[in-house]
């Protein structure tokens, strides 16, 4: 062997090498941590009980959790920020009333109150698991991919906010969803402070207010939705 197919040979194993405890490392490193990443001191037997439910109703053949699962309907790592522990319930409990209006189409899986409320505090812990911000269309601070392509169309994103969070029930203009009231003079009626805060905690403004609380709705999008809402009807912001 020539001297520089030797010379090459040993930067072959000492790259080799070093590659090699630098992963072994790193996933030592990893584990060490998964106590403290996934919160395993709030791993509840109501948890455990709603990883059954997960797991019996085949949650995973149209959705993905972890990176795990079928994309045929969305993500669920983060849905407990993103729609709340209510709309969970109400999406398990009666999909052919949530989404009704939606071009996917979930079946009634017969899911008790019972199995409800434990799969809701499964997919609570799951979305406290420190995975790095993923997946990244959850992220608080960050427009969702929708949004995005409707502010690229021309609409602000408080217009953007509100057709992607709101629609569905809501209608400006008699376009959007029946099952709460229309909102083309809302704006006479309050400011965008108060939508805002209604958007987070509707019983803060109206006691009787049927409406589920949007607390994964990030500030910045209730603040643009205020915005939005607060000149309908010729209100001011």
């Amino acid at each position: 062997m020539s001297l520089i197919n030797r010379n090459a040979f040993f930067i072959f194993l000492g790259g080799a090498a070093i590659s090699l405890v630098i992963f072994l490392g790193l996933t030592w490193d990893t584990h060490r941590q998964f106590g403290a990443l996934t919160h395993a001191d709030k791993l509840s037997e109501q948890v455990v009980s709603g990883k059954h439910v997960w797991e019996s109703k085949n949650c995973n053949e149209c959705h993905t959790i972890l990176g795990f699962g079928i994309y045929y309907a969305p993500d669920l790592t983060r849905v407990y920020k993103r729609i709340g522990p209510d709309s969970i319930k109400a999406a398990v409990k009666t999909p052919e009333t949530t989404f009704a209006t939606s071009f996917r189409k979930m079946p009634n899986l017969k899911v008790t109150d019972q199995e409800a409320n434990d799969l809701t505090a499964f997919l609570e812990w799951v979305s406290n698991i420190d995975n790095h911000d993923w997946p990244p269309q959850d992220n608080a601070e960050a427009m969702s991919a929708s949004e995005r392509r409707l502010t690229g169309a021309g609409l602000s994103r408080g217009a953007a906010a509100f057709k992607e969070n709101c629609m569905q029930c809501h209608s400006i203009g008699g376009t959007g969803g029946g099952s709460g009231p229309a909102l083309d003079t809302v704006g006479n009626k309050y400011n965008a402070a108060i939508i805002a805060g209604l958007i987070k905690d509707p019983g803060s403004v109206n006691a009787g207010s049927r409406m589920p609380a949007l607390s994964y709705v990030s500030d910045d999008d209730r603040q643009a939705i205020g915005e939005f809402l607060a000149k309908q009807g010729g209100g001011q912001s």
